[in-house]
């Protein structure tokens, strides 16, 4: 029987930057930024992926909303935003911030900014606010690109928030968004195939708490529902 191979530790933030994390205000010009960016993000998914959606009937009129999504790789963003009804918030690792020209524009459309593998209370507490404005807030549980190309074991950020905020969880799973499947067709000039299903509204059952054994408990619910989603080769620690 061939061993299991390793799968790296989660990544962890090495700086600490808290006075970047906030919740973004949503004045007029960072509205108008967001439309723009959400016409821009259709319009780029248009041209570079081929994607179906499922499901979309399933979004709410209005939050607040935790949306939670699987990460496969670079795209999954403009898959998935692209399918959206409306530009979302979202949780983002804060070394997005230092790209040259990107991290400006993220930072402009405005996300609250997360400090990876590390109690970020700050973080936490700009997207209770967030759930308290009625926003719709986009996390992905895994915190990070699966490196197995399936689903990985979620961190419990998702499920505190869930059960803080007492907000309805709307899980959202795409395939197809690979880095080497996406870049792979660019090169050839093709459309890469992607497919986002949108799943239905739940809620976390049991006692709703903050303690570790809620937390374990309905990390275990979001990501099954996720896995539900998924074809079996893509729910991983889920099968």
């Amino acid at each position: 029987m061939q061993d299991r191979p390793s799968i790296p530790p989660k990544p962890v933030s090495e700086g600490w930057r808290p006075e970047l994390v906030r919740l973004p205000r949503l004045t007029f010009a960072r509205r108008a930024f967001r439309a723009f960016s959400h016409g821009l993000i259709k319009l780029v998914a248009k041209i570079c992926l081929n994607v179906t959606a499922e499901g979309l009937e399933n979004f709410p009129h209005k939050g607040p909303l935790l949306v939670v999504i699987n990460h496969l790789g670079d795209a999954d963003a403009v898959a998935i935003i692209s399918a959206m009804p409306a530009p979302p918030d979202a949780l983002g690792k804060i070394e997005l911030y230092d790209l040259p020209i990107l991290g400006k524009l993220i930072d402009w459309y405005g996300i609250v900014w997360l400090h990876r593998g590390r109690s970020d209370i700050r973080a936490l507490r700009a997207a209770l606010d967030g759930f308290a404005e009625g926003r719709m807030i986009v996390i992905a549980p895994e915190g990070r690109y699966s490196v197995t190309g399936a689903l990985e074991e979620g961190s419990g950020g998702a499920a505190y928030l869930a059960y803080k905020a007492r907000a309805p969880i709307l899980p959202i799973a795409v395939t197809g968004t690979e880095n080497e499947n996406v870049y792979g067709h660019l090169k050839r000039f093709r459309r890469a195939r992607v497919h986002v299903k949108v799943g239905k509204l739940f809620g976390l059952s049991g006692q709703a708490s903050a303690r570790q054994e809620a937390v374990d408990e309905g990390t275990r619910q979001i990501m099954a529902a996720l896995a539900s989603l998924l074809p079996e080769k893509y729910r991983g620690e889920y099968s």
